[in-house]
């Protein structure tokens, strides 16, 4: 999957049971960090203006304040970065859903010209996307909103912006990592995660200064990761095949240098 780089996206020891539609506890609370992030996106800045995040409970919908409403630059969250959206304590039991509420102010900027992004009437009452867990009393959680900005930014014919948000929400129990190196940074490589389905799941712009990348909440699979250079450069494509992914681990991948 590719990502536009946008808010990028919403931590304490995790401690989760295994996702059930019927599990309950009795009374108590959890409480529960919201972190966002982002995967790259060939733009200068993706910015979301978030307003409120909510949780779908036992009790109903919970309302969780953002620490600092406001515009977010999804692209300054990008290979494993994140920032603290929220963080509240919230009543044990199931959580089925989470909701994204955005506020008005959105855009993207390209070859430095800034864009509105247009967006859905459903953000006035908030995105809805799974989150399917069991908050145990007392449990400290740490959740992630992914924010596919890539996929999430549709240009139409006449040239403007539509946001059609395509987020998936993980904790660290679903957090399965694949982190590596790039070079030369001459060779403008991306990264890709490439399913046994022959699928992208996931893209990577590695950092410039040292071509570094990382990819966050990927489902435990074996996958084929790809490295590919920029068609403007004489340096070749290299692919890694049998790279295991496994929930709550890091897959270090070392540097992989591109020849010529």
């Amino acid at each position: 999957m590719k990502k536009l780089q946008l808010l990028s996206a919403i931590v304490a020891v995790l401690s989760l049971s295994s996702c059930t539609d019927d599990a309950t506890t009795g009374g108590g609370s959890a409480s529960v960090n919201v972190r966002l992030t982002d995967a790259p996106a060939l733009y200068d800045k993706v910015n979301i203006d978030v307003q409120k995040i909510e949780f779908n409970t036992n009790n109903g919908w919970n309302s969780l304040s953002v620490n600092t409403p406001g515009v977010y630059n999804l692209l300054d969250f990008r290979n494993g970065m994140d920032v603290l959206l929220a963080k509240a304590e919230l009543p044990a039991g199931a959580v089925t859903q989470m909701r994204l509420v955005l506020g008005p102010n959105n855009s993207v900027v390209k070859n430095g010209v800034t864009y509105p992004l247009e967006t859905p009437s459903s953000m006035q009452s908030g995105l809805k996307f799974n989150w399917n867990q069991t908050l145990e009393e007392n449990g400290a959680y740490n959740v992630w909103i992914d924010f596919d900005a890539a996929r999430s930014i549709v240009k139409r014919g006449n040239g403007t912006y539509a946001l059609k948000p395509v987020i998936r929400a993980f904790s660290e129990l679903t957090d399965g990592q694949i982190k590596g190196y790039v070079l030369p940074q001459a060779a403008n490589a991306q990264v890709h995660v490439i399913s046994p389905a022959n699928d992208t799941i996931a893209t990577a712009l590695p950092n410039l200064a040292d071509g570094f990348y990382m990819f966050k909440g990927l489902p435990a699979n074996t996958y084929t990761v790809s490295f590919d250079a920029d068609a403007t450069t004489p340096y070749v494509d290299q692919n890694q095949t049998g790279v295991t992914v496994v929930y709550g681990q890091v897959n270090n991948l070392g540097t992989k240098t591109l020849t010529q």
